[in-house]
């Protein structure tokens, strides 16, 4: 049976935020080269806002080199002794050795997250995607912030794609905003305690995991999700 499991990434697998991490190392790059980042909008707004202006400050950057920034700040970020959220990694390795596809769905930028989703192994990345005009330069502007009632859609629509029934499939989320991917799938986990969806999970019997932040760490035997 063909089944998905979908995995938030900032404060679900990873401990921090992507897009703040990287936007430290990005700022230390640029200054560096002896240019200012600009300042970063981190509260007035709704997320959604806060997503689309955070990636206009990316205008006039060729892809190829955020990309290559991008490989460079998680080559960083994965050696740090609490970057990640053990109890989440260890349930998609055993997502993995039961032979589930995996999904990271974020808020976080396409080219942001594809290292994390190359070294996690993950099979399909639903992630907030930057635009670029015919040469590959960034323009400053997202096609859809995968934030809330997108992810669900995108989640919906990767499944219709692929064929696969959602009740067979799990999702992990850490943040009220994630509530319409969790209630999109049949097998929903509340990864830390969130008050929202502490409320709901509770409410209808969902699973929790524990958000203690750790390592990265050796591969480990595991045993499969049923």
């Amino acid at each position: 049976m063909r089944r998905v499991a979908f995995f938030d990434v900032d404060e679900t697998l990873l401990a921090g935020k992507s897009m703040v991490s990287f936007w430290r190392h990005w700022s230390a790059q640029l200054a560096g080269e002896g240019r200012s980042p600009g300042e970063l909008r981190t509260s007035g707004a709704d997320r959604a806002a806060l997503n689309r202006a955070y990636f206009a400050h990316f205008e006039g950057v060729h892809r190829t080199v955020l990309e290559e920034s991008a490989r460079r700040w998680y080559a960083d970020y994965r050696r740090g002794p609490r970057a990640f959220l053990p109890a989440t990694l260890r349930r998609l390795s055993e997502h993995r050795a039961y032979g589930d596809e995996i999904a990271l769905v974020t808020g976080s930028g396409q080219l942001l997250v594809r290292p994390v989703a190359d070294d996690l192994g993950a099979h399909h990345v639903l992630a907030t995607e930057q635009m670029t005009d015919a040469g590959g330069t960034l323009t400053g502007e997202v096609r859809r912030s995968l934030i809330g009632d997108a992810k669900r859609e995108a989640v919906t629509a990767l499944l219709e794609r692929l064929g696969v029934r959602a009740e067979d499939c799990h999702a992990y989320g850490d943040h009220s905003t994630d509530l319409a991917m969790l209630g999109a799938v049949g097998h929903p986990v509340v990864v830390g305690d969130d008050p929202v969806l502490t409320g709901h999970g509770r409410a209808r019997g969902w699973e929790f995991l524990e958000n203690v932040a750790g390592p990265r760490g050796a591969a480990v035997e595991v045993m499969p999700v049923g």
